[in-house]
C-alpha cells in the first residue's frame, strides 16, 4: 500500500467519524431555537436512516476540496458535507421505499421502512431534506451570507427536479421502457452524479475561489460521478449482498438497463480506468495539494462495496 492510499484511507475513516460525531449532535433530542418539539418517533426514524455507518463519501468530497484552497475552516466545511450526507441519506430513505425501489436492507440493516413503518420513512426522509438547508443556513455555519446563498442554490439544484428527485423519475420510468445510452448516462448523472458533483464543486464555493477553479471541480465531480455509477452497476454484477449491505441483482432482475449491462464487464473496467485518467488530468493545475482528490479517484474506480 503506497504512503499516498495509507494517508487516504486514514483521512476517509477520519472525516467519516466527524461527520458522524456533528450528525449525531444534529440529530439530538434538543430542541433548536424556533422549533416547538423534537417528535421522539420521528427523530429515531431519523437517526436510523443516517447514523448507520456508511464511508461518508460525499462529506469528504466537500471537506477535501475546500483543503485545496488556504484559509477555509474545516468546521464550516464539515458542515456543508454535513447537511449534503442529509440529503443523501433522505435519498435513500425514500428510495428503499416500496412504491420505489422496494429494498428490505440498507448498510447491514433493516432500512428505515421496516424498522419503523412507511409513513415515518417518508416524513424521516422529508425532514433530513430540510434539516440539510438548516444546517446551511444555521449562524454555527462559519460563512458569509453570499456564500450561504450560492450553496443553497447549488444544493437544491442538485438534489431536485434537474439533479437527483429528476434523475429517480427517470429512473422509475426506465423500468417500463429502456432508455438508449444517452438517456442512460443522462439518468445517471441526474440521480447519481449531481451530489457528487455538488460535493466538489462545493468546496470552491465555500473557498470563495475563481469560476475556473468552480467549474474544473466541478468537471472532476461530473467524472468520479460516472465512474461511482459504472463501478456500482459492476458491484451489482458481480458482489454478493453480504459485502454490499444491500440486496445485489436488482438491476438484471428489474430487466433496468445500465452502460454495464449494454457494453459488458470488460468495457466497463477499461473506462473506469480512463475516468481515473481524466480526473488526474483535470487536478493536474492543483499539482500536489490534489493527491488525496487524485487518491479518491482511484478508490471510487476501485471500490468493493
Amino acid at each position: 500500500m503506497s504512503e499516498r492510499h495509507q494517508e487516504f484511507q486514514s483521512l476517509l475513516k477520519s472525516n467519516a467519524e466527524a461527520v458522524e460525531a456533528l450528525l449525531e449532535r444534529l440529530l439530538s433530542a434538543e430542541i433548536e431555537a424556533g422549533e416547538i418539539a423534537r417528535p421522539e418517533r420521528l427523530l429515531a426514524a431519523m437517526r436510523h436512516g443516517v447514523l448507520n455507518g456508511g464511508k461518508r463519501l460525499r462529506p469528504f468530497l466537500v471537506v477535501e476540496s475546500a483543503a485545496l484552497f488556504p484559509n477555509v475552516e474545516r468546521e464550516a466545511a464539515l458542515r456543508i458535507g454535513a447537511a449534503l450526507e442529509c440529503i443523501h441519506c433522505y435519498s435513500l430513505v425514500h428510495d428503499d421505499l416500496p412504491a420505489m425501489d422496494d429494498d428490505d436492507l440498507r448498510r447491514g440493516q433493516p432500512t428505515v421502512h421496516i424498522a419503523f413503518d412507511e409513513a415515518l420513512a417518508i416524513l424521516a426522509g422529508d425532514s433530513l431534506l430540510t434539516l440539510a438547508f438548516d444546517i446551511v443556513a444555521a449562524p454555527e455555519t462559519h460563512l458569509p451570507d453570499a456564500t450561504k446563498t450560492a450553496l443553497v442554490l447549488a444544493l437544491a439544484r442538485a438534489a431536485g427536479i434537474g439533479g437527483m428527485a429528476g434523475g429517480q423519475v427517470l429512473d422509475l420510468a426506465a423500468e417500463k421502457q429502456a432508455p438508449d445510452e444517452d438517456g442512460i448516462v443522462t439518468l445517471q448523472a441526474m440521480k447519481t452524479g449531481a451530489l457528487l458533483r455538488f460535493a466538489c464543486e462545493a468546496g470552491a464555493i465555500i473557498a470563495g475561489a475563481s469560476a475556473e477553479d468552480r467549474r474544473t471541480l466541478r468537471r472532476y465531480g461530473e467524472t468520479v460521478g460516472l465512474a461511482f455509477q459504472i463501478a456500482d452497476d459492476l458491484l451489482d454484477l458481480t458482489a454478493d449482498a453480504q459485502t454490499m449491505g444491500k440486496a445485489t441483482g436488482k438491476d438484471a432482475e428489474r430487466g433496468k438497463a445500465t452502460l454495464v449491462s449494454r457494453r459488458g464487464q470488460a468495457w466497463a473496467e477499461n473506462r473506469l480506468k480512463e475516468l481515473v485518467t481524466e480526473a488526474e488530468a483535470l487536478l493536474a493545475p492543483f499539482s500536489h495539494r490534489a493527491g488525496i482528490l487524485v487518491e479518491t479517484a482511484h478508490f471510487i474506480a476501485n471500490r468493493r462495496n
